[in-house]
């Protein structure tokens, strides 16, 4: 379906934009649960300029594994071992954090202290990510520079993205916990991607999932420490 509207406007001259509009689109909607586990991993770190250096750091390492793994995805998909290994790192991550124990608040804890802990985990997180993504990149571009061009606007979009989410996570008391569920959520897809195909979720069906996940996520606000006061 994305390739017979990719090709539809041939004719008109307006393929190339197009297909950038429809890159930076996949890449919008792509990143949202990319954006609020990464986001999860930074809050970790008490410090919110730690947290800024975790993400600022994180995505540059996180651009440069991306662009390695365009250039090479070719020859990536051939081999499904790569998607058991994203979907075994997803699934660690989200067992790791329901595992943990809970704070005083009741809430899990993700289990990572450090700033040099903390930035390759956000890059190799968006690298797993980034296996489902720039294959569905692919699929729709054949030009190399639009597939790289929509992956950089994607890395700068999570930044803020990320950085949004940090702020929310410390607002609504379910969201960290949903963020971690859609980690799963991307884990168990990767992995029947890789092993049974024919059980693939449609694409929709993963979103709207998502979707019902997220608005769990943010259905009840923290209480202040005002508000618990009086």
């Amino acid at each position: 379906m994305l390739e017979q509207l990719v090709r539809t406007p041939l004719d008109t001259g307006l393929t190339t934009p197009f297909i950038l509009v429809i890159l930076i689109a996949l890449e919008a909607v792509l990143s949202a649960d990319n954006a609020i586990a990464l986001a999860s991993i930074a809050q970790s770190l008490e410090d919110p300029q730690l947290q800024r250096r975790a993400l600022n750091f994180g995505l540059v390492a996180a651009y440069v594994l991306r662009i390695t793994l365009i250039l090479t995805a070719t020859w990536v998909i051939r081999f499904w071992q790569f998607q058991v290994l994203g979907a075994a790192y997803l699934l660690w991550l989200t067992f790791r954090y329901f595992l943990s124990e809970e704070d005083t608040q009741h809430h899990h804890r993700s289990g990572f202290s450090s700033l040099w802990q903390v930035i390759p985990i956000i890059a190799i997180t968006d690298l797993a990510f980034s296996l489902d993504s720039v294959t569905t990149a692919i699929a729709v571009a054949d030009q190399l520079w639009l597939i790289i061009a929509g992956g950089t606007i994607g890395v700068l979009a999570l930044r803020f993205l990320a950085e949004l989410f940090i702020r929310w996570l410390g607002e609504y008391t379910h969201l960290e916990d949903a963020g971690y569920v859609t980690v799963g959520f991307v884990g168990v897809r990767l992995l029947l991607k890789a092993v049974y195909p024919a059980f693939v979720p449609p694409e929709w069906l993963t979103i709207v999932a998502i979707a019902l996940v997220f608005f769990w996520g943010f259905s009840e606000r923290k209480r202040s420490d005002t508000a618990s006061n009086d």
